[in-house]
């Protein structure tokens, strides 16, 4: 095997954790090779780097091995090397954390569904 889909190998190397999700991101151009968008078919080489955006962050890629299948995380590894630069981890790493630290909505225990009036109160305090 030679070459492989673009949005094959996305998801074969967890990048995504669906095709569809590849896929879409292909069609958006998110996903460039040589500084131009490629569409889901592209047909991917050994040696490449591969950018891709998620999240609102760009992330470097070299094709190391090809493969088609979805594999475990400890295999998948072995078939891309990350070249992202530096200044970008650490934007989506503190991206990251910050999700971390925000807890969810709670309400008191045995209060129930809030009532409408109560729903329209907490959806005019989110915005």
């Amino acid at each position: 095997m030679e070459k492989v889909r673009i949005d094959k190998w996305l998801w074969s190397i967890r990048i995504f954790k669906s095709r569809t999700l590849a896929t879409d991101a292909c069609k958006g151009g998110k996903v460039k090779i040589g500084g131009d968008s490629v569409k889901p078919s592209y047909l991917v080489a050994r040696g490449e780097t591969v950018v891709c955006r998620k999240d609102g962050f760009n992330f470097e890629y070299k094709v190391i091995d090809l493969i088609e299948k979805r594999v475990g995380a400890p295999i998948a590894v072995t078939c891309y090397e990350d070249i992202t630069p530096e200044s970008e981890k650490n934007k989506y790493q503190a991206w990251f954390e910050n999700n971390q630290q925000q807890s969810a909505e709670a309400r008191e225990r045995g209060s129930g569904r809030p009532t409408k009036k109560e729903r329209r109160d907490i959806e005019k305090y989110k915005l």
